[in-house]
């Protein structure tokens, strides 16, 4: 394979991916040509267009295509997408065809790589710490598995000294990266699909953690076995570093910091739950560990702004509430519930759920009735199936999900239907979760609710 350095177009396959589209920015701001296709148009490919990048939507063989040239195109894709005509043109006229993740392995290898691994909470600390990277003007690049609410994107640089990446299990992808600084967060079964069961997954995230070259540099939540020697962090009990005095005041959270040598009080921010907590207190360990220092990280943790669809909250004049959260495992959904009992024990809650893949409904589907089960009223989308087919999970449906959630008031939709049927619904707060296409239900909802409030 030739260096990065010597490609001058490239080719994305699945661009409008997350993660994909990071590394589409990436080389469009390092000034390559760049175009892809995606099966979808969505509000990130529209954002990537807008910032000069070419794409397609049909599965087409154009000039576009035909007139790169294989020794200087590199073609990335993503396992999502298991076939295509544009990648079996590619693969049958012998461009160099490479994973996302290997990709990004390669990009990381001359830098000081901060490597972000979890089944859950990978996104927001590796979007905290690309923020605390910022605030404290380390020269950093990130590649972010969410939109920053601070940055407006999944993809910032800064520089090239470190680079902050979230580590993706799936399809053993972070094995591909080469780690000098790694958090493991939690290690849950989640993708089945690919590992089996969950001490496979287990031992996936051994690896990962077997490739941070210093024990002192791989932070692993208090209570995961890891295989390897690492720091600690946790909240509410001792560790390497931790939180504590976790208290709230008019929604927002303090709490104090923990080193092995210093405390530092009253850190304080507006993000939600302590799963939250856990995540920052990662992120400052690290920062801490690179020489930030704490006035900094103070108002750095302040001023952070969250991701986009993680608990995206908003208030209305009238009382009511709209949340929107990506949540689609049921201990993710189980976070959000909990922060929404927590601040609004008594108002009801309507949730419009739209499980993520067949196999994920079928492995969990105890969890997610459970979980599901906590809400007040429920209206349970379509299942959506990315990767997979209907075909390959007889049986697998919402309904026979719905059956198993313990609710009186529950009912099964269409996304198409979805938006009306919330229309209907007597309640205070609404939060809407799912990792699938239901966030083209966000906009509409916002409008809908800010125009009838005063009627509502």
């Amino acid at each position: 394979m030739n260096n990065l350095q010597t490609y001058q177009t490239f080719y994305f396959v699945g661009i409008g991916g997350i993660g994909m589209s990071a590394l589409a920015r990436y080389f469009n701001a390092s000034g390559k040509k760049v175009l892809g296709y995606d099966k979808t148009n969505t509000k990130l490919t529209q954002n990537l267009m807008n910032e000069g990048i070419d794409i397609v939507f049909e599965d087409l063989i154009d000039e576009r295509i035909t007139s790169l040239q294989k020794e200087n195109t590199l073609v990335i894709y993503t396992p999502a997408i298991k076939t295509l005509g544009i990648l079996d043109y590619f693969n049958q006229n012998q461009f160099e065809v490479l994973k996302r993740a290997k990709v990004l392995g390669l990009i990381t290898e001359n830098t000081d790589c901060i490597a972000i691994a979890g089944t859950h909470g990978k996104t927001t600390t590796s979007t905290l710490v690309a923020h605390l990277c910022k605030e404290a003007d380390l020269p950093f690049s990130c590649f972010l598995g969410g939109i920053s609410e601070n940055f407006k994107s999944n993809f910032l640089y800064n520089g090239s000294t470190y680079s902050v990446v979230e580590a993706d299990e799936y399809d053993r992808s972070f094995l591909n990266l080469s780690p000098d600084w790694a958090v493991v967060t939690s290690t849950d079964a989640d993708h089945l699909d690919i590992y089996g069961d969950k001490s496979h997954i287990e031992e996936g995230f051994r690896q990962f953690a077997a490739l941070v070259p210093q024990d002192k540099q791989l932070f692993v939540r208090k209570g995961l076995e890891i295989g390897r020697g690492h720091q600690t962090y946790a909240v509410n009990e001792p560790a390497d570093y931790y939180s504590d005095n976790l208290r709230m005041d008019h929604d927002k959270i303090y709490f104090d910091f923990h080193t092995p040598t210093e405390t530092i009080k009253d850190f304080v921010w507006e993000i939600p739950g302590i799963h939250n907590v856990e995540n920052a207190t990662v992120a400052l360990a690290i920062l801490h560990n690179l020489g930030a220092d704490f006035d900094t990280l103070k108002k750095a943790i302040a001023n952070f702004k969250g991701i986009k669809r993680r608990y995206t909250k908003h208030i209305y004049q009238n009382g009511k509430i709209y949340i929107d959260d990506y949540a689609h495992h049921p201990t993710e959904i189980n976070a959000v519930m909990g922060s929404i009992k927590t601040f609004y024990p008594d108002k009801k809650l309507l949730v419009a759920f739209q499980p993520h893949l067949f196999s994920r409904t079928r492995d969990f589907a105890d969890g997610f009735a459970e979980s599901l089960s906590k809400a007040d009223e429920l209206i349970l989308l379509d299942i959506y199936p990315a990767r997979e087919l209907q075909e390959n999970f007889e049986g697998v449906t919402s309904s026979w999900l719905l059956e198993k959630v313990t609710l009186d008031k529950k009912e099964v939709s269409t996304l198409t239907d979805a938006f009306e049927k919330i229309k209907e619904k007597d309640f205070d707060i609404l939060l809407t979760v799912g990792a699938g296409n239901i966030d083209t239900l966000y906009d509409p909802i916002c409008e809908w609710i800010s125009t009838v409030q005063s009627t509502m």
